[in-house]
């Protein structure tokens, strides 16, 4: 049977194609590989995610040059497993947590090379090397500004009686109160908070439904007076929103109230949330003791005040959207003050009482 010339001639062309490919993904540098993969990473995790792993293998590729072999002009069939043992190495001056998760990127760009046949990779060598090489981070208590985080919301809280000269100061000011309580009353994260719409929250259930960390749908709880600091805030911004001529439900919870957006309702970037947070600490401690109040300081508040409250763990684990209880029981401990009421009700009152019995 005579073969088809249009035939060969097509399969000729799709094998130069292939070949062409392969060649010029030998030629691919590792930098473009990198850039690749944080592609991937961008797409399919969050944004903070996709930071935290663009520092980390930025980082390696550091490391990488330091050994001489530069990311920009090596190609990528020259990078050796033996490179994740330097990183692993130059990591130990850094924190532990830092060091986990810059390692968790650069076994994620390996993995990644592995799926895109861009290299002959032993992943469970890789794995060992790692294992073999990286600390186990010891369990840290949070610490628990409490009070600090009371005093605070109870300057935010005096907002509402408040006179302000132009209604952007006031609009600020009531927007600040209701996220900082939103915040304390919640467990949400900033990030979490600044993606907020009107539309998503249950006003009569007093309730919204996210997608938290991990890309997960949770169902968030509201209290009565967050509830109500929300609805101040948003009875001031009526007219604001209602000038957009965009439905009410598809407006930020939470929006800029700067220059830079004018009259339109942006949403409020998590920045300015860390920016709200260091602020009225400051406003609240003094420049010295806002330091040691972070955003997060807010989800501390939240998970030990149900703790507190309740004494239940599994409820705080379930409220405070902690996959694994472990995470939860960190919180489950005395504070030193009542360590130390403890200790002398045992020790001090009992002595006092055996004196007085002899």
């Amino acid at each position: 049977m005579t073969k088809n010339p249009i035939n060969l001639i097509i399969l000729m062309v799709s094998i130069s194609i292939i070949i062409i490919i392969i060649e010029i993904e030998e030629i691919m540098s590792i930098l473009d590989f990198g850039g690749k993969y944080l592609d991937s990473i961008k797409l399919a995790r969050s944004e903070n995610t996709f930071l935290a792993y663009s520092n980390g293998i930025e980082l390696f590729f550091s490391v990488l040059k330091e050994r001489w072999i530069d990311p920009e002009k090596t190609p990528i069939s020259e990078l050796k497993e033996e490179s994740v043992t330097w990183f692993a190495a130059y990591l130990k001056n850094f924190s532990t947590a830092t060091e986990k998760l810059y390692l968790q990127a650069t076994k994620g760009f390996f993995e990644f090379l592995s799926a895109e046949n861009a290299l002959n990779i032993n992943l469970p060598r890789i794995k060992l090397l790692l294992k073999q090489r990286s600390r186990r981070a010891g369990i840290r208590l949070p610490q628990f500004p409490r009070e600090s985080i009371e005093k605070i919301i109870e300057l935010v809280d005096s907002y509402t009686n408040c006179e302000y000269k132009q209604t952007i100061d006031k609009l600020r000011a009531l927007r600040d109160r209701a996220f900082l309580i939103t915040l304390a009353d919640t467990g949400l994260r900033v990030s979490e908070a600044c993606k907020l719409r009107r539309g998503e929250i249950d006003w009569n259930e007093g309730r919204a439904i996210i997608i938290g960390k991990g890309d997960k749908e949770a169902i968030i709880r509201f209290s009565n007076r967050s509830m109500q600091a929300l609805k101040d805030y948003l009875n001031i911004r009526a007219k604001m929103d209602g000038s957009t001529g965009l439905p009410l439900a598809s407006l930020p919870l939470f929006a800029r109230h700067d220059k830079g957006a004018g009259k339109k309702t942006k949403p409020m970037t998590t920045t300015t949330g860390r920016n709200i947070v260091a602020e009225q600490a400051r406003k609240a401690l003094g420049n010295e003791v806002e330091r040691n109040i972070t955003p997060h300081s807010f989800r501390h508040y939240f998970v030990t005040t149900v703790l507190r409250s309740s004494g239940n763990l599994k409820l705080a684990q379930e409220l405070a959207r902690h996959t694994n209880i472990s995470v939860t029981q960190r919180y489950a401990h005395l504070s030193d003050n009542e360590l130390d009421q403890g200790y002398s009700n045992i020790f001090d009152e009992n002595k006092k009482n055996l004196k007085m019995t002899h």
